[in-house]
């Protein structure tokens, strides 16, 4: 919201309140609004500050230089958000000079359990638990419906000089993202 300062008289004061477009999904056919949409692509990424499995900060400005493919989701406790993990652990294995970040905001010791349980050793899982700043940033935050407060299902692949180069809103929470679409912008 802009608001025009008390300075000026009265009839002339007023606020002009900005509408940010936000991104629309669905979970079982149901609409979902999420808190905006995903950078554009062309843009630089935004940075942020996550949680890896071992309580550690991660940035996105310390993976300079990699080329990023951002598996963003709800929930590993969902069955579609660990096959994505699991698929993305797999597609990952042989690809040189690049990183598969799984964020969600799953607490670190449920992403370490599941990595170890699962044999993950391709993807950094990280969490946003601690800062609420990454979803609004990336436009991913779920702001109604049973999923609330979680993140959208959506792919974000960065290349190594930081530039946003695919986007993925999956449209529907219960359908997995575009795997191959994703591998192929790398």
């Amino acid at each position: 919201m802009i608001c025009i300062p008390k300075t000026f008289p009265l009839e002339k004061r007023m606020c002009i309140f900005e509408k940010k477009i936000m991104a629309k999904i669905t979970l079982k056919g149901n609409p979902v609004k999420t808190s905006g949409n995903l950078p554009s692509k062309g843009t630089k990424a935004p940075d942020f500050t996550l949680v890896k499995s071992d309580l550690e900060q991660q940035t996105l400005s310390e993976l300079k230089g990699k080329k990023l493919i951002l598996n963003i989701f709800p929930s590993l406790d969902t069955s579609v958000c660990a096959t994505s993990v699991r698929k993305f652990n797999q597609m990952a294995a042989g690809m040189k000079n690049a990183v598969v970040l799984a964020i969600s905001k799953d607490l670190p010791f449920a992403h370490k359990r599941f990595c170890t349980t699962e044999g993950i050793t391709n993807v950094v899982t990280l969490s946003g638990f601690r800062d609420s700043s990454f979803g609004k940033l990336y436009g991913v935050d779920i702001i109604d419906g049973p999923m609330a407060g979680l993140y959208a299902r959506s792919v974000v692949v960065v290349d190594e000089n930081g530039k946003v180069i695919y986007i993925e809103l999956v449209p529907e929470i219960t359908q997995e993202p575009d795997y191959n679409s994703a591998l192929a912008a790398i």
